[in-house]
């Protein structure tokens, strides 16, 4: 018996198979592009993710025997994107993704609507799925007429994988339609902006069966017997899956195109005000709240192809041992912010610069802009009474050594890196289908990772980049009123 997890992220596909342990047996990725029509606007066409779906199922069948033998499969994936089905089950317009921007003022006048945080347990942001809907309506009202569904990216994999139309708890929770609370539709959510119930998928937990796998899919996939495919997850939740943070006091953070600090509840403990997420988990009875910085790696990333070097070539000369906050500062607003400042127009600067200032000095002020964001994230929780002693480090951005020690260093925490390469969204998706299928219970499954290396914070170094925070969040109002 084995199981599939797909994680479909913003750039690619990736497809983990594993066994009934838990354990990889192999895994394939697909990549694609993204969109930008006019400045902000950020799509994918839905085709896309079916073709590298596709692509990579054949790879894991083509090299792996033990495909055959799926009886799961888990879908994450990126969430709050807004794909558009009309009453055949066709798509209407590419997926308006997280990232895009466009409406900015569809979100601040559903935010400011009587009783919409106080029931979605979130400020109401331009990259949520409510004023993406409110967008299409008062832009392209031709198409908002033929929807007859709206689905999440993983949903619609799922909408694929079974025919149903079934979105888990997770996903849905970064739509401003879901009571979170009560994790179910709101009927006063939708109103507010326009939808009617019956254009939403059914709701499931992400550990249960959404449906089981089309039969003419299993067919073609070599498969035999009936494939159960979970509820799934958004794909923090599954990442939050994989390495077994359920509970209070369990976290992580991830350095991927966005950065996220991400940290476990025993309840509902909504804290809009703060700019914070909280989200119902992709398990029953427990939620997560979650600091979201929209430019993390593409921070680096975005350096790497002005000065066309790769990320690793940019941080492997700043060597391993930590240096004081330089004299250059960087805000990482490439693409606006969410905690705290819930800002979609604001965009990155970098002050300090002199005739002296090299490529190197531009580097650490990417890097310490990524970790001050971070620590806005990490004081945020903290106010909320989240306890955050320790955390997992996971995504691209463990590769650095240097970075490591930094943010362990502006957080004060010690941060954990997992021994086996594969304990992200895949494997958590991996993980509900496993639930799902074989009734086996979360915390069977759901275990955490055994941990290769610990970073400490540089405890000598704490003051100074106690003080560079603090610049930090002072340089923010300054920006903003430039701009």
């Amino acid at each position: 018996m084995t199981f599939l997890g797909i994680d479909l992220g913003t750039s690619g596909l990736r497809a983990l198979l594993v066994n009934s342990g838990g354990k990889p047996i192999g895994a394939a990725e697909r990549h694609y592009g993204v969109t930008h029509p006019h400045a902000g606007y950020s799509e994918q066409d839905p085709a896309d993710w079916i073709e590298a779906l596709e692509g990579a199922v054949g790879e894991l069948r083509g090299k792996f025997p033990e495909f055959a033998a799926v009886q799961g499969i888990g879908v994450a994936g990126h969430m709050h994107g807004a794909t558009l089905l009309d009453a055949a089950g066709d798509v209407l317009r590419p997926c308006i993704l997280w990232n895009d921007t466009r409406s900015k003022a569809q979100a601040e006048r559903l935010d400011g609507a009587e009783n919409v945080r106080e029931l979605s347990g979130n400020i109401v942001f331009p990259g949520f799925t409510a004023p993406k809907l409110e967008w299409v309506r008062e832009h392209e009202p031709e198409i908002f007429g033929k929807i007859a569904k709206v689905l999440l990216p993983a949903a619609y994999l799922n909408y694929y994988l079974t025919g149903k139309y079934v979105a888990d708890m997770s996903d849905s929770a970064g739509t401003s339609w879901l009571d979170t609370g009560k994790r179910c539709w709101s009927d006063k959510l939708l109103e507010v902006s326009h939808m009617r119930r019956d254009q939403m998928p059914e709701l499931v937990e992400g550990s249960e069966a959404a449906g089981a796998l089309r039969g003419a899919l299993a067919k073609e996939w070599g498969l035999s017997g009936r494939v159960i495919v979970a509820g799934g997850a958004g794909d923090n939740a599954a990442a939050a899956c994989g390495i077994g943070a359920l509970d209070e006091g369990q976290g992580f953070v991830s350095l991927g195109t966005s950065g996220v600090l991400l940290s476990a509840r025993g309840g509902y403990r909504p804290a809009p005000e703060t700019a914070l997420h909280t989200f119902c988990h992709a398990i029953p009875g427990r939620w997560y709240q979650m600091g979201v910085m929209l430019s993390a790696t593409n921070s680096l990333n975005w350096l790497a192809k002005i000065t066309e070097k790769s990320p690793s070539e940019l941080t492997t000369v700043l060597g391993d041992e930590l240096m004081a906050p330089g004299r250059v500062r960087y805000l990482p607003y490439l693409s606006g912010e969410r905690t705290p400042h819930n800002d979609a127009e604001i965009r990155g600067s970098f002050t300090g610069l002199a005739t002296e200032t090299t490529r190197e000095d531009l580097t650490r002020a990417v890097l310490e802009g990524v970790a001050f964001g971070l620590r806005d994230s990490f004081e945020a929780l903290i106010a909320t009474d989240a306890r955050i002693e320790q955390l997992i480090a996971i995504g691209g951005g463990t590769a650095s050594r240097y970075w490591l020690r930094l943010i362990a260093t502006v957080l004060d925490v010690p941060l954990h890196l997992p021994s086996s390469g594969e304990f992200g969204a895949a494997l958590g998706a991996a993980r509900l289908g496993m639930v799902a299928a074989t009734g086996a219970t979360v915390e069977q499954i759901m275990t955490a990772p055994e941990i290769s290396e610990t970073i400490y914070p540089d405890v000598s170094m704490r003051g100074v980049f106690n003080e560079g925070y603090q610049a930090f969040c002072a340089a923010y109002p300054s920006i903003k009123a430039i701009q």
